[in-house]
């Protein structure tokens, strides 16, 4: 079960951007919830919107009357400003643009947007449908009335080519791919006007009654007025004492989410997007490694399903940010172990900045606090499919590196490799307390030894 969190998120819906929170799967007295910002009033459950992080921050200081008050972190949300209420990249889904990425060729992105684009709405219909507490009085209705007030949206995310994008662009591929895609198109020209009808009449753009529509600049607007709103709050959240924060109808779910932290570096996801069509062309992609006290860019890519990295003699060469390696790479005449690599002069003649994807991220710091907490008497927080992508990028650069030591903490006879095995046989299962502490161990010795080898350049 993933650790409970509270995440800032935009939806942009009719030309209008909205800043809301959005509370992920979490379990509490054996149930598990998922919830959003919002109130229900009359069997009508809302999703306050607001027209910038600093709305949505005031209004957190000031209410109360919202329907996860008692979320297990909602002490430590009701603490926070503009600037830790602004969603990264991940967490902004525009609706309105659904059609332009469903008439897109179906790469990598495209699909991992238009997958998270219908996730969200998905979860957003599961939290607001009321209808199933409205009693069993009704058998005598009529089937479409049972359905539920969103049948719009269950019977999109029912269409079996709609639930091809959660397996990735590998559904898309060849012929059989091509008319899966073509089918997508079609379910979204069915059925999302329908679909945003049907949720529109649950988004709360008044923001509790604190915010009018005209405060709201147009969607194409919105990223800098939203960032500039957000540092002018942040300096004065510093003044303010105290704080109160803000989720919606909270509904029974299912659901396990993988551990990792937003990027640290600052992108849009089309600006990754047109980075990665050249990085993908040329073979090489951008890293970003993340360590305790540290987080930096290198280059990778893998030779007959071997990792290779920036760097020589073992050694990775890494940039505090994709600025500082494009830099480097347009003026460097050192050599290393990409040099030879064919498609390397393009590298080094690019203007591109090497801006990594999400699925190109080792971030090796939040699973050591997960695993302390779990130790704790905190089960439930994770499953052991957490463990997938940072033992994926540990064996990466392991495996370059030559750390035999890493090699023998994952091994099957440690506490760490059982946790690994465990996460391939059973990727649900959670982690039990008695053995985090074991796990721990290892994974900390496991990320001193990478983080050795890592060398951090100018």
């Amino acid at each position: 079960m993933a650790r409970p969190s509270i995440v800032p998120i935009a939806l942009t819906v009719d030309d209008r951007t909205g800043y809301t929170l959005w509370a992920p799967p979490w379990e509490e007295d054996g149930e598990e919830w998922q919830a959003f910002l919002g109130t229900t009033e009359d069997d009508t459950a809302k999703v306050h919107l607001f027209p910038t992080p600093a709305a949505l921050a005031a209004f957190c200081r000031t209410h109360t009357d919202h329907d996860l008050a008692d979320h297990p972190v909602w002490p430590v949300v009701a603490g926070l400003g503009a600037a830790d209420l602004t969603p990264d990249d991940d967490h902004r889904y525009d609706l309105d643009g659904v059609y332009d990425i469903a008439a897109e060729n179906p790469d990598r992105w495209a699909v991992e947007e238009l997958a998270a684009t219908i996730d969200i709405v998905g979860r957003l219909a599961e939290c607001l449908d009321t209808s199933e507490d409205t009693g069993e009085d009704d058998e005598d209705e009529d089937d479409e009335e049972s359905e539920g007030q969103f049948e719009a949206v269950a019977e999109l995310v029912g269409r079996p080519e709609v639930g091809s994008l959660g397996l990735g662009v590998e559904a898309f591929v060849g012929r059989s791919g091509e008319d899966a895609w073509v089918g997508v198109g079609g379910a979204l020209d069915e059925l999302w006007e329908d679909v945003v009808e049907e949720l529109g009449e649950h988004l709360d753009w008044t923001g509790g009654g604190t915010v009018t529509l005209e405060q709201y600049p147009a969607a194409d607007e919105e990223p800098e007025d939203a960032e500039e709103d957000a540092e002018e709050a942040a300096v004065e959240d510093t003044e303010d004492e105290g704080a109160e924060e803000t989720p919606v109808a909270a509904t029974a779910t299912t659901g396990v989410r993988a551990i990792g932290g937003g990027s640290r570096i600052t992108a849009s996801p089309k600006a990754v997007a047109a980075a990665q069509e050249f990085w993908e062309a040329v073979g090489i992609l951008p890293v970003e490694v993340v360590v305790p006290g540290a987080a930096g860019v290198t280059l990778r890519c893998y030779v007959e399903d071997v990792a290779r990295f920036l760097g020589h003699d073992g050694e990775i060469w890494v940039f505090d940010t994709p600025t500082d390696l494009a830099k480097f790479l347009s003026t460097n005449t050192e050599d290393h172990d990409l040099t030879e690599i064919a498609s390397w002069p393009e590298v080094a003649d690019t203007d591109t900045l090497p801006l990594p994807s999400d699925q190109d991220r080792y971030d090796l710091t939040e699973l050591s606090e997960v695993l302390s907490e779990v130790a704790d008497g905190a089960t439930g927080l994770i499953s052991s499919q957490a463990l997938t992508q940072p033992i994926e990028g540990v064996r990466d650069i392991a495996e370059y590196a030559g750390l035999k030591k890493v090699d023998a903490l994952l091994s099957p006879s440690s506490s760490l490799g059982r946790a690994i095995a465990l996460s391939e046989r059973e990727p649900e299962a959670q982690l039990r307390a008695e053995d985090a502490a074991a796990i721990k161990r290892d994974w900390d010795d496991v990320v001193t030894a990478v983080t050795g080898a890592l060398v951090w350049r100018d």
